[in-house]
């Protein structure tokens, strides 16, 4: 991993637009024009009954993340995922998307997978702990039905696996 102090950044960055980013993107593989998924029933509401400190904590994000000697990620609606055990050091990790520049998550992975953050908050008793596993996967899935029947339902089975009482999702 590069010294984080060594890279500079453009002023005056601007605001990325990611809806047409994204359309350019999946125009560029050949997908027919991207349709946003749209769900007609909101969400299931589970309150949370648990303090902070008391409750263990998984993560899953989006950003590709993966382990050295783990297989990489490939770019036509990959729909799996993998395990990174919560006790990773930073310089183990690996990153591969096709939907986002990963400069910067090469640079500080915990821009888009924040364990070490976590293990942090673990630390200074904030939370009471994390999964064993985080899990991560690389978004920008063209199915939502691969998403839907598959891969979500398989995330959270991994989490329940886990025994945690909360999930951070953190997309890239």
């Amino acid at each position: 991993m590069k010294d984080p102090s060594s890279t500079t950044r453009p002023s005056g960055s601007k605001p990325v637009d990611y809806i047409r980013r994204t359309k350019e993107r999946y125009d560029a593989l050949g997908y027919p024009p991207y349709r946003w998924v749209h769900n007609e029933d909101p969400p299931p509401f589970s309150p949370f009954s648990k303090a902070l400190p008391e409750a263990r904590i998984g993560l899953i994000a989006s950003g590709g993340i993966y382990l050295e000697g783990q297989i990489a990620f490939h770019h036509r609606d990959d729909a799996s995922f993998r395990l990174i055990p919560e006790n990773t050091a930073g310089n183990d990790l690996r990153i591969t998307h096709f939907a986002y520049d990963t400069g910067d998550a090469r640079i500080d992975p915990g821009v888009v997978f924040p364990l070490a953050r976590l293990r942090d908050l673990a630390r200074e008793g904030v939370i009471g702990g994390l999964a064993a596993n985080a899990c991560t996967f690389m978004g920008g899935i063209y199915s939502s039905r691969k998403v839907r029947d598959a891969l979500a339902p398989a995330l959270a089975d991994r989490m329940q696996a886990e025994s945690v009482d909360a999930v951070m999702l953190v997309p890239a």
